[in-house]
């Protein structure tokens, strides 16, 4: 049985790791990005997954707010970073569009990693 500070941890870990997934994905020259109309889901799934990494990712015992909030905002604020990176790679452009399909998947993925957190709390 994993303890509430090693999940924690491991989160931790895999929000770094799945960071450096987008990073890698965004440095993708424009011309070697798959063709087709998945680039908002694309970027709503990323999201989704660092908004609920980040919800374990954050200390037990703050309030649930506050760790949904500070998830969106820490996973919104990468989503900018992206952007802005993206204005650095050829054939890439930055949009806002992206970031807020970046900021809506974090949100969905921030209530899903509550529910999880509140599914492992229990288990305990």
């Amino acid at each position: 049985m994993t303890t509430p500070d090693t999940m924690t941890r491991y989160a931790r870990y895999a929000a770094i790791a799945w960071m450096t997934v987008i990073f890698a994905l965004s440095s993708m020259p424009g011309d070697a990005v798959p063709a087709g109309d998945y680039g908002s889901y694309g970027h709503f799934f990323l999201y989704a997954v660092l908004g609920a990494l980040y919800v374990l990712a954050l200390p037990d015992g703050m309030p649930t707010a506050r760790v949904v909030l500070l998830a969106v905002v820490l996973a919104s604020a990468y989503g900018v970073t992206d952007e802005l990176h993206q204005a650095f790679v050829p054939g890439r452009v930055p949009d806002p569009a992206d970031w807020l399909v970046d900021t809506a998947g974090a949100c969905a993925g921030a209530a899903m990693g509550l529910l999880l957190a509140r599914y492992a709390r229990r288990d305990r």
